[in-house]
């Protein structure tokens, strides 16, 4: 679970201010997954980024019940010189999981066959993302941030990713930044939308959406 206490952020650009949280309170229930949906500029990543703790607000807090993801399927924190394998056991070390557990969950998902132990810098985006979306499923947490996430390779691996994904949800919740609504109406039961830095919370995934609709 995810509480949000009057959180407030704005950005100064060229002098201008802008609001992307004004005093937001909410409560992201536990087991659940929810879409966080708004325009481009809304806010919805630098809501992302403030709960998983890499962007302070500037008042208010961020309370995390249990253990909270980075954004799922995020291949920037991956060190480009070493290889797919070694990331992925630094990573294990960093969370406190088992290494040969993960890195055998990863080499079976990830697909990357050989490229496993070649450097990241070598790999082409789709897999890069491949390695990032393995090693995110990888990690048990209690709740996982996913930020535009896409699932990359063909109909089959697209499908397999799904289905992980929605494995994951049986015991874990989710907090989601989309703007592909068919994939926020297969994965998310619940929704946030994020306008002019106030939050409106729709226990209905529909109801949510033909808001943010009505938005656009």
């Amino acid at each position: 679970m995810i509480e949000l206490r009057e959180l407030s952020k704005t950005y100064v650009l060229n002098g201008r201010h802008k609001v992307v949280a004004d005093r937001i309170s909410a409560v992201f229930p536990p087991r659940t997954a929810v879409a966080v949906l708004g325009r481009n500029g809304a806010g919805k990543s630098s809501l992302l980024k403030m709960i998983s703790g890499a962007m302070d607000p500037d008042s208010g807090e961020v309370i995390r019940h249990g253990t909270v993801s980075w954004p799922v399927g995020f291949a920037g924190s991956f060190h480009p010189e070493l290889t797919g394998l070694q990331n992925t056991r630094f990573i294990a070390r960093v969370y406190g999981v088992d290494t040969d557990e993960l890195v055998a969950f990863v080499r079976d998902f990830a697909q990357l066959g050989q490229h496993f132990g070649l450097p990241v810098r070598t790999y082409s985006s789709g897999m890069r993302s491949r390695l990032a979306f393995g090693v995110s499923m990888g990690i048990p947490f209690d709740t996982y941030l996913v930020d535009e996430i896409t699932a990359v390779g063909d109909a089959s691996f697209k499908k397999k990713s799904d289905e992980l994904f929605l494995a994951r949800l049986e015991t874990a919740g989710a907090i989601m930044v989309s703007h592909a609504l068919p994939q926020v109406k297969r994965l998310c039961t619940e929704a946030a939308v994020l306008e002019g830095g106030r939050m409106r919370y729709f226990p209905d995934i529909n109801e949510g959406i033909a808001y943010y609709q009505s938005l656009m």
